[in-house]
């Protein structure tokens, strides 16, 4: 891939194989969900990454055309089996792909830069001048941290994920970022990181499932914005990391953050009509949801 080329939005992170309660490999990780909305909202998009490069390519093979993809080379991709679904969903690490040090001569030239972590892999490099030095430096930084509020302790680099306080490097990062979107579900445990973000300037936008999303503005103001009921969802696995990459989009765009929360949450629904990735919507499918759900409330 030409190191050269020039993105607008561009996700780091790992790419995982989700295994499903059923034996079903599927490709996942934030990196891949919010990097797949991005190109489906129109944006050359790029995904740095870190595992096997035969097996994400093959697991990403079906998005070729919408993506471009750079994989660091490791020993393991990270697999996740996962079961359940929102806050009832567990995840077991069956393989760890280690830490995405930043390499010298990796090029960040891209407009976004959407750090998406799920398993721990954004080492402290990351939390300073990581992406500094790019001949042209992110316009907008966002932050997914979920990743970060992780951990796992049966021995090998496997074991059951459990919610952990993100260490220090994650506050340091957080106030790079102008953006963060997390779950409410991870909200406590990410107190710190949120304040070191706000501290900073950023917004942070809080998701809650089919609850009102809260989006916390600097100086301590908030904004709550209801969620339009969606008739039989399908699944949410990746509804967040859809609702992060329309956000950060959004408001690289110049929406107001109640605009931009609206379109996301707009996103996420699209997302969760159907199954996996393939669900993602368009711009137009979005705007349609959007509007929709302001005229009707419901789906």
């Amino acid at each position: 891939m030409n190191g050269d080329l020039h993105f607008d939005y561009t996700t780091v992170g790992h790419v995982t194989i989700d295994v499903l309660a059923d034996g079903t490999r599927r490709a996942g990780g934030s990196a891949f969900y919010s990097a797949l909305q991005a190109a489906r909202l129109g944006k050359r998009t790029r995904i740095v990454t870190q595992g096997v490069r035969g097996e994400i390519e093959a697991l990403l093979e079906p998005y070729r055309d919408e993506l471009q993809l750079c994989v660091l080379s490791a020993a393991s991709t990270t697999t996740l089996l996962t079961r359940g679904s929102g806050a009832a969903r567990s995840q077991r690490v069956l393989a760890w792909a280690g830490p995405i040090a930043h390499p010298p001569a990796l090029e960040l030239d891209t407009e976004i830069l959407h750090l998406a972590p799920v398993a721990r892999e954004l080492s402290g490099a990351w939390a300073t001048d990581a992406w500094a030095g790019s001949r042209r430096p992110a316009r907008f930084v966002g932050l997914t941290p979920q990743g970060l509020a992780r951990a796992w302790s049966d021995g090998d680099g496997v074991g059951q994920i459990e919610q952990a306080p993100p260490d220090a490097d994650a506050e340091r990062l957080a106030r790079r970022c102008h953006a963060i979107v997390l779950s409410d579900y991870e909200r406590g445990r990410c107190a710190r990181v949120i304040a070191s973000a706000s501290a900073a300037g950023a917004l942070v936008a809080v998701t809650a499932g089919g609850e009102p999303t809260t989006i916390l503005l600097p100086g301590g103001q908030s904004l709550t914005l209801d969620v339009a009921p969606l008739q039989q969802p399908r699944d949410d696995l990746g509804a967040g990391d859809v609702f992060a990459a329309a956000f950060f989009i959004a408001l690289s765009d110049g929406r107001t953050p109640r605009e931009a929360g609206e379109f996301a949450n707009a996103a996420a629904a699209v997302r969760m009509r159907g199954e996996g990735a393939r669900a993602i919507g368009g711009r137009a499918e979005i705007e349609a949801r959007l509007h929709a759900g302001a005229a009707r409330g419901d789906a």
